[in-house]
């Protein structure tokens, strides 16, 4: 070392046994370690509440409609006005024929998802869990469906008269072949693998049928009731077009008579909510029963 040159300095180390020259240099009054966290970009997306999202759509029509009825492209004798069927709808509520139409209609409607239920779930089953119950169900079951429920309306008005029956019927009729469908598919759609794990846990084929077949085709079954409510109402209408003296159609044949179109209009849109509130409480019974089976439920 030649003198007159001082010796490099060596940086000491720290308590820690790193060198200070180590130590990142941070702006004042920032840590050496200041991280800031990621949001995702759809976090970061103004939050519109799901029932404001989903009464907009609605919203928008009734403006247009009565936007074009105020204005006269659409005249009262063809379809009245948002207004007028509001008004229409209260006297009716009021005079107490709409209650008791709904009454009428929900009782026809009750009872055929009853049997329409029974019959379609005790087919599937029938077929689904069993060979020889395919061969003998599923054929006919197959053919009978392709038939249209509303062209038997002549057979059972021969075959049950003009009242209740013939109308209940036609309901049972269009409730049990999407049920079956869907319980029958539900059945045979149960994971192979999920049996044989059972069977070599010790279950038996009651205790299969019990904690796998059944919760496995639980899914198909909530959806072909979701179905079967669907065209429960459909074929109410239907059902009461037949010499029906009571019932919501039977409001609609008179203001089909009557050329009153705000009649019509309030039976559609009782029909409507009805069908609403019927899929509404189909699909809490789904979030209450499938609570085991996590899915996607959309971003």
């Amino acid at each position: 070392m030649s003198i007159g040159h001082a010796p490099p300095h060596s940086p000491e180390p720290d308590v820690s046994g790193m060198s200070t020259s180590a130590s990142p240099v941070s702006p004042p009054g920032r840590t050496p370690l200041d991280l800031q966290p990621v949001v995702p970009a759809s976090a970061r997306r103004a939050r519109v509440p799901r029932w404001l999202r989903r009464t907009t759509g609605p919203l928008l029509l009734l403006a247009l409609w009565q936007l074009l009825s105020g204005t006269g492209v659409l005249a009262a004798d063809v379809l009245a006005s948002p207004g007028r069927i509001a008004r229409v709808g209260w006297d009716l509520i009021g005079d107490g024929s709409l209650p008791s139409a709904m009454g009428t209609s929900l009782q026809r409607v009750a009872l055929g998802l009853l049997f329409g239920t029974a019959t379609g779930t005790g087919l599937a089953l029938l077929a689904g869990l069993f060979r020889i119950g395919e061969d003998l169900v599923d054929a006919p079951v197959q053919m009978l469906r392709t038939v249209p429920f509303v062209g038997l309306i002549p057979l059972f008005i021969i075959w049950f008269g003009i009242g209740e029956a013939p109308k209940t019927a036609i309901i049972t009729l269009g409730v049990t072949f999407p049920l079956y469908l869907n319980v029958y598919a539900g059945i045979r759609g149960v994971d192979a693998q999920l049996i044989e794990a059972g069977e070599s846990l010790g279950l038996s084929r009651w205790g299969l049928v019990r904690h796998v077949v059944l919760p496995g085709a639980l899914p198909g079954a909530l959806t072909g009731l979701r179905y079967s409510l669907g065209i429960a109402w459909l074929a109410l209408v239907f059902a009461e077009q037949v010499n029906a003296d009571a019932g919501i159609g039977f409001l609609m044949v008179q203001a089909r008579d009557f050329l009153r179109t705000d009649v019509i209009v309030v039976c559609l849109i009782v029909y409507a909510f009805l069908g609403l509130l019927a899929d509404f409480i189909v699909r809490s019974l789904e979030r209450l029963l499938l609570q085991w089976r996590p899915t996607f439920t959309g971003r």
